[in-house]
């Protein structure tokens, strides 16, 4: 049920785009290649299951979780939820 200027199903529309885009998001950020052996912030070993479960990793589980809370402060608002997006 939409109100206002916006039609029946706008609200489902831009909820999905929205968690799509956050999955882009998390695809992209992947890693890929080869894992480091040691990691590239702390020189700390980075075990080999880690290693093995996720290819490409170049980061410790501190020091990852570490810099995903940091990118996370980054984002301080959802962009398609702005006003401007909603008036195109």
């Amino acid at each position: 049920m939409a109100g206002g200027w916006s039609r029946d199903g706008a609200e489902h529309e831009q909820m999905d785009a929205t968690v799509n885009d956050a999955l882009e998001r998390a695809r992209r950020s992947l890693p890929t290649g080869d894992s480091a052996e040691l990691c590239d912030e702390c020189g700390n070993s980075i075990p080999e299951a880690r290693r093995l479960a996720v290819p490409g990793i170049q980061h410790c589980v501190g020091c990852q979780t570490e810099l995903e809370q940091e990118a996370r402060a980054a984002e301080l608002f959802n962009r398609r939820g702005s006003k401007d997006s909603q008036l195109r």
